[in-house]
């Protein structure tokens, strides 16, 4: 297990900021329509993997995709995220039988607190676009190796897309403004990130674009490559 990388963006998960969190999804037309698309990216993304039977989610947040993980009524969950108040508002909105068939644990993605080769697969949604140097998501990307058996579900910002160019445009406005207006969410360029799912022993079996073209959001699902080499 590799030494945790505190995030800038980490401690922001108080009890007030996790209720928010869960309710968001939940808010205005537009966001329920950006959930379901979610969530059918989420099915597809379970289907190329197999269909797993155990599986970690993490970062877990408050739950969000634990009915579409749990519509696999043999599936085992654990749901982690590094911070407890996510966990603690978690079990208040979901039901007593939900919360039976879930193992909830408190862990950082990059020291992740669970044997090698723990869970078939680790589902692993909107961590990674808070990530900004390759060396950081290298080290995530490989403790994640680690603890899976077969395959990585997971998403972030890839460019090559309206949004993301968008993006740059309004990064660099905010870079002129000087110090103060930094951001904590990142486009990866995909050759870049391709490479870093390469060199942490992934291979990449499919991706599925939000909405292709236009938006930044894109699931990647990767399977570990053979097991019996040594970790680089």
């Amino acid at each position: 297990m590799q030494t945790p990388i505190s995030l800038p963006f980490a401690d922001k998960y108080d009890k007030q900021h996790a209720q928010d969190y869960w309710q968001k999804h939940r808010r205005g037309l537009a966001r329920k329509l950006s959930n379901w698309r979610d969530q059918q990216i989420a099915r597809w993304a379970l289907e190329q993997a197999c269909q797993p039977q155990q599986v970690l989610d993490l970062p877990c947040g408050a739950g969000r995709f634990w009915p579409t993980l749990l519509a696999n009524e043999t599936r085992s969950l654990i749901a982690a995220d590094n911070a407890a108040a996510m966990l603690d508002v978690a079990q208040q909105v979901h039901s007593p039988a939900t919360l039976a068939r879930i193992q909830l644990l408190q862990t950082s993605a990059f020291a992740i607190d669970l044997p090698d080769n723990s869970v078939d697969s680790i589902f692993c949604m909107r961590l990674l676009h808070h990530i900004e140097q390759n060396d950081h998501r290298l080290a995530m990307l490989k403790e994640c190796r680690r603890v899976t058996r077969d395959s990585l579900i997971i998403s972030l910002w890839v460019d090559g897309n309206v949004k993301a160019e968008r993006r740059r445009r309004t990064e660099a406005r905010r870079a002129a403004r000087g110090p103060g207006n930094n951001t904590n969410r990142f486009v990866a360029r995909r050759d870049e990130i391709e490479k870093l799912f390469l060199e942490a022993g992934f291979t990449i079996q499919s991706h599925k674009d939000f909405i292709p073209g236009y938006a930044m959001w894109r699931v990647y699902v990767l399977r570990s490559a053979d097991r019996s080499k040594p970790l680089p």
